[in-house]
């Protein structure tokens, strides 16, 4: 057994609420016990894999560490079919107690139906805050294998990837004209998350079969009836996406296979890219494609349940161009275009003139406070491709929809009143939407800026790779910080670590703004006051300092 998981272990007696964890110490054991499985799994050690993973379930800093990130997440405050959340101290320090001590029997899930980009309804599973907790905590020994054994090239639900590195290795294998693949399958796979086989799953994902049995078997409850689940892992679920990718990875390698000479392999130019469920397999040729890699993939799905979708899968030329993940890629004119789709820009325009039309009635500050994240998400997402002439268009849809919300509210005022009431002349352009100090930002404002693809074969369980990881980190949260240098530098001075617990702080962790001064006991809002904590620590640093004092949090680490 780790040492320092036993030295954990042992202190962990010591703890006696919520907010007396040693978070410091609680990452340390996790992410030791994490790298030795990924090492242990890259060995092909499967035995040790499987002796490590129960000893990090068991783990009282691993349960904390799960009760920590589903009380964190955005999904905190929607219960299950128990109708329970996590809101207190009090009821997370419960909840560490109680993970795994008694004999563990999921509940049904939750369902209930979200709206798709197409107009359909997506099924979504919501599992009690319990059987999250427990997922998080399988996931946490589950995760080193998936990121060791995961394709190079697959991009959807895997840290430190996103849809970014995807469209950027989509450039990177169709980008030179006289060189590059001239032909693309476009592949969809038709219900994924619903019908990956059980069986499948429980014979090749590397976990306690037992855990994995219950929660494929949960079932769901719907209108007030419960409905078995006989197929398919629950979207809702933490674990579900990196069990999905489990179930897709290898396809990479199963493409390695085909029957061809070196130097047809190299003629065929085979690459594949995957984001989740949607992939893209670049060929030289559509009878390649066709009578070889289409049945292959056809085969390599059906083992796992699935198939794929016959109106989304298509074979293209790149000169026609395709759509993936938001995106219109097109060879033209010997150039490789990449820029938001179509139907993308009018999703856009359609949820941004929602919003105006749900705010007829509304004060000025109401409509940019409720426009403004939704251009400013989208901007930030398209930003890294071709997008300046979409950008414009749409800037163009937008001023068009706020002049007519504008002209609405005064019909018997003259165009050019209404201009100066809610249109000003600021940062050396006119007709902007601002009011007081908000501002509506354009999409124009947003330049292009280029994104460093993922190395393939990079994987943050890997202490090799810290450093690598670091630096991304580094150039994703100055892009981040744009525009608040308080904050760019606080972080920067920080060396992006929270200084309660020693972890990164991301987006994704979010942050608070500390003062080490109290403002009510004259602290000032200066950079030498002022330091960044991760939202919990931040409330476990007030919490110990009101029962013990300044001295009692000096040694929080």
């Amino acid at each position: 057994m780790d040492a320092a998981s036993n030295d954990c272990d042992v202190a962990s007696t010591a703890w006696n609420s919520w907010h007396h964890i040693p978070w410091f110490s609680a990452f340390q054991v996790v992410a030791r016990l994490q790298t030795r499985i990924a090492k242990a799994a890259k060995a092909g050690e499967w035995r040790k894999v499987r002796a490590l993973q129960r000893l990090l379930t068991k783990s009282s800093s691993a349960k904390a560490m799960a009760v920590r990130r589903v009380t964190e997440n955005r999904g905190r405050k929607t219960p299950g079919v128990d109708k329970q959340t996590w809101d207190t101290p009090e009821d997370k320090w419960r909840a560490v107690i109680a993970l795994g001590n008694t004999r563990y029997k999921p509940l049904p899930l939750r369902r209930i139906h979200i709206p798709k980009a197409n107009g359909g309804k997506r099924p979504l599973g919501i599992p009690t805050m319990r059987d999250r907790a427990m997922q998080a905590l399988h996931l946490l020994a589950l995760d080193p294998v998936a990121e060791t054994t995961g394709d190079h090239n697959s991009y959807g639900f895997r840290q430190e990837r996103s849809t970014a590195d995807a469209i950027e290795q989509v450039r990177i294998v169709l980008g030179r004209p006289s060189k590059s693949a001239q032909w693309v399958l476009e592949g969809d796979i038709k219900g994924c998350f619903d019908n990956i086989s059980h069986d499948w799953l429980i014979a090749n994902v590397c976990m306690d079969k037992g855990i994995l049995r219950k929660w494929l078997k949960a079932g769901f409850i719907e209108t007030g009836r419960f409905f078995p689940t006989k197929a398919g892992t629950p979207q809702g679920g933490i674990i579900s996406p990196v069990l999905a990718n489990m179930a897709l990875d290898g396809l990479e390698r199963e493409l390695e296979t085909l029957p061809m000479t070196r130097r047809e392999r190299q003629a065929a130019k085979i690459n594949l890219v995957r984001y989740a469920d949607d992939f893209v397999i670049t060929g030289s040729s559509r009878e390649l494609l066709e009578t070889k890699v289409k049945p292959l993939v056809e085969r390599f799905l059906h083992a796992r349940g699935l198939v794929l979708s016959e109106e989304k899968t298509r074979i293209t030329h790149v000169t026609e161009g395709f759509d993936f993940l938001g995106w219109n890629v097109r060879l033209f004119k010997n150039m490789l275009i990449t820029q938001p789709s179509k139907k993308n820009v009018k999703t856009f325009l359609h949820k941004v003139r929602n919003l105006i039309a749900e705010r007829k009635a509304a004060h000025q500050i109401d409509v940019i406070d409720a426009l403004a994240p939704v251009v400013r998400g989208w901007a930030n997402y398209h930003r890294s491709q071709m997008s300046s002439q979409r950008f414009a268009r749409c800037d163009h849809e937008i001023w068009q929809a706020l002049w007519r919300w504008a002209c609405r509210r005064h019909p018997e005022k003259g165009k050019r009143w209404i201009k100066t009431r809610y249109f000003k002349c600021l940062k050396g352009r006119d007709w902007r939407f601002a009011v007081m100090d908000k501002l509506l930002p354009n999409l124009c404002d947003y330049r292009k800026r280029p994104h460093t693809k993922v190395k393939g074969e990079a994987n943050p369980y890997d202490p090799t790779n810290d450093d690598y990881f670091s630096k991304r980190l580094s150039r994703k949260m100055e892009a981040t910080f744009e525009g608040r240098r308080k904050l760019r530098w606080l972080w920067t001075w920080q060396g992006g670590e929270c200084p309660i617990c020693s972890q990164k702080i991301t987006r994704d962790t979010g942050w608070h703004l500390h003062h080490v001064v109290k403002r009510s006991q004259g602290g000032s809002n200066r950079l030498t006051n002022l330091v960044l904590l991760h939202p919990n620590c931040h409330m476990q640093h007030h919490v110990l300092e009101k029962l013990y004092g300044p001295a009692g949090v000096s040694h929080m680490r």
